[in-house]
């Protein structure tokens, strides 16, 4: 983080960590912490014991709303550098000045849980940035899908509604796996593109940092000459695109619920970066109708084949908040806060957005000065004739309150768009008010039937599976609807399968989508693959010799890996400690799995743990020395993925930077 915006957030930090006396919030210093005031010692508490008053009332307010979607967040600082100037496209000076290092605030979230859900659910992920640049705060606020499931605002908060737990019950807590959620994307089939996203392993990623991110929205670059070209926004990982297994997701949350948080906060306290590169694909604005679909259509993406990403900056994630609550649940964000260079497109539901998070901070934070909170609040001096309203903390000095004035020589004074100031591109708007649609908005599956298409035989199965799942969870008039209603028109070998996986008669044949086109980009098998912050569980026996362990520890850190040593308790060999036993973790919470056994027979947790490892197909490898390792288990050294890390080290290597061994 920059020392600008560090020094910034200073400003109102209070440091508990040095000796200090406790005192009031007035600043008077206490005697007494332990017992509040009595008439004698077994006496009534008495009112005027103001400590008592002061700490309970602060107790008693410490909640704040939390927020409606996007609850469950984990925040992170960093900073952003744009590899070359972008002025033919903006005139932002964050993206012009190569070599500038922008602060930023990052918030990771899934969207339909609450603050206490877990972090792995099957769902979206949020992928909010604030920038924190000489201009003021710009805020990409993205997604880990490229797509939504709707096309107009007005159907947000019905949407919203369909996801959460149904009202009568209060359940399901973070799962779309229930009546309400299929009955509303059945009757809204502009989700079937964003349903099948969801259904797909990008739903359930391995980590914040092995996700992608979209600001999904076409917005606008303009450049100093006025020119306008529709741009949007990519967050591509350096670590790839990976996720876990539904099977495996469901027992990473009853192990750890935290799993994706403590692992990216772990990696920035030992000094481990999250890194991202930003990419822009960008349509000049006389190419706006070229394509076979609406370019500012929500539910649809840009053919990264047709409008390639251009990679243009990088963002590098490296300092852990801290204070959770005056940071991560204070921050925030909003698609309106914009910089000269950055403007909005058309897009109905941009439109609608721009209107409803400034609408939610008013109630989450209390009013209207929300953004002086110290993780809000712009870098850059502000100005203007805002006054008062809950939470003011600025003492602004002057008489007058409004524009125009004289008595202040008309201060503050707007500046003009060639000294800096903001000014909406002006675009050429002609049309009737009218409650309705564009035409080009109406294909709803071909984009969906494209996103199948792309898809390897590993991934379209799970998507298959996911869909069976999640109707298998609901009503029978319910699973009809979907599969009638929704995949039907879709691809009819996959409503087929579910139809026959869920107990459906399958519906008369409709005209599916016969959209044949594919993209590669959108399958995770074309992603980057690295050893990088992988977890090994390293499983050992008693009689196991220290210098086995310091080599073993040695070769794996010094590739990047990050092992763990686990035994049935914990005890030292030599001066290696070991880290965690079978009753604190899991092979379900790690990338792959070594057993390195000496004469005795493997313990039984630690064959279920082998066995499960081999389930997820994950890397796994053995000692030379581990006898028979393979006896109690089924497989052996002759199955994909198993290697003798002393005879083999770089085919274990190659099968834990492959993510999963898939032909297993």
């Amino acid at each position: 983080m920059s020392n600008k915006k560090k020094d910034d957030l200073q400003k109102d930090t209070i440091d508990n960590t040095k000796e200090a006396p406790l005192t009031t919030n007035q600043g008077l210093p206490i005697s007494e912490d332990e017992f509040s005031l009595k008439a004698g010692e077994r006496g009534p508490t008495l009112m005027e014991d103001f400590h008592l008053r002061e700490k309970v009332m602060h107790f008693d307010h410490e909640r704040i709303p939390e927020r409606i979607v996007h609850a469950r967040g984990f925040g992170v600082h960093g900073e952003f550098e744009v590899y070359e100037s972008l002025e033919k496209y903006t005139k932002a000076k964050f993206l012009t000045e190569p070599g500038k290092k922008t602060p930023v605030f990052t918030r990771f979230s899934t969207v339909a849980g609450n603050r206490g859900s877990m972090d792995i659910p099957r769902d979206v992920r949020g992928f909010a940035t604030k920038f924190y640049t000489d201009e003021g705060n710009f805020d990409l606020v993205a997604n880990n899908m490229p797509v939504f499931f709707m096309q107009d605002a007005i159907k947000f908060p019905d949407f919203v509604h369909a996801v959460k737990p149904e009202p009568h019950n209060e359940m399901p807590q973070a799962a779309s796996a229930h009546n309400t959620f299929w009955d509303w994307v059945s009757q809204n089939t502009e989700s079937a593109h964003m349903v099948m996203w969801l259904m797909s392993d990008r739903a359930i990623p391995r980590s914040f940092s092995m996700m992608e991110g979209f600001g999904v929205h076409a917005f606008r670059l303009v450049n100093a000459e006025g020119k306008s070209h529709f741009v949007k926004f990519h967050w591509k990982p350096k670590l790839g695109t990976h996720s876990v297994l539904w099977d495996e997701a469901q027992m990473i949350n009853g192990k750890n619920t935290d799993f994706n948080r403590a692992q990216i906060w772990q990696n920035i306290e030992d000094g481990i970066p999250v890194e991202f590169e930003l990419g822009l694909q960008v349509i000049p604005e006389e190419d706006e109708f070229k394509m076979d679909f609406d370019i500012l259509d929500p539910t649809k993406l840009w053919p990264e084949e047709d409008v390639p990403v251009q990679i243009v900056g990088k963002l590098t994630l490296n300092e852990n908040v801290d204070n959770y609550f005056a940071e991560t649940e204070q921050v925030a964000f909003n698609p309106g806060h914009v910089v000269p260079g950055i403007d909005f497109s058309n897009d109905p539901l941009l439109q609608g957005r721009l209107f409803s998070y400034t609408d939610t901070q008013l109630i989450r934070l209390g009013g209207p000065n929300f953004h002086q909170l110290p993780i809000n609040r712009p870098v850059c001096p502000f100005s203007n004739n805002q006054r008062e309203g809950y939470g003011q903390v600025s003492i602004h000095k002057g008489q007058t309150a409004y524009h125009k004035n004289s008595m202040n020589n008309n201060q503050p004074e707007p500046l003009s768009a060639e000294k800096g100031g903001y000014e909406h591109y002006h675009e050429k708007v002609d049309g009737r008010k009218v409650q309705a649609r564009s035409d080009s908005f109406t294909d709803h599956f071909s984009q969906a039937k494209m996103f199948l298409n792309s898809m390897s035989d590993v991934e379209l199965q799970h998507i298959y599976d996911a869909i069976s799942f999640e109707l298998g969870k609901c009503d029978m008039e319910i699973r009809e609807i979907a599969i009638s209603d929704l995949l039907n028109h879709i691809d009819r070998d996959m409503t087929e399968y579910v139809a026959d996986k869920v107990g459906v008669e399958m519906p008369p044949e409709v005209e599916e989508s016969t959209y044949d086109k594919s993209s590669p980009a959108l399958s995770m098998k074309n992603t980057t693959f690295a050893l990088d912050t992988r977890t090994v569980a390293v499983m050992i026996m008693p009689d196991i010799a220290e210098e086995t362990l310091k080599e073993t520890k040695s070769k794996l850190e010094e590739k990047g890996l990050q092992p763990s040593f686990i035994a049935d308790k914990m005890y030292k060999v030599g001066d290696l400690q070991i880290d965690e036993t079978f009753d604190t973790v899991h092979s379900v919470l790690f990338d792959s799995v070594i057993a390195l056994k000496g004469k005795d027979q493997l313990p039984k947790a630690a064959v279920e743990n082998l066995e499960i490892a081999f389930k997820h197909k994950k890397a796994i490898g053995y000692g030379s020395l581990s006898g028979n390792i393979f006896e109690p288990l089924s497989f052996d050294e002759n199955d994909k993925g198993v290697s003798n890390i002393e005879e083999n080290f770089n085919d274990f290597l190659n099968d834990v930077a492959s993510h999963r061994i898939w032909e297993r």
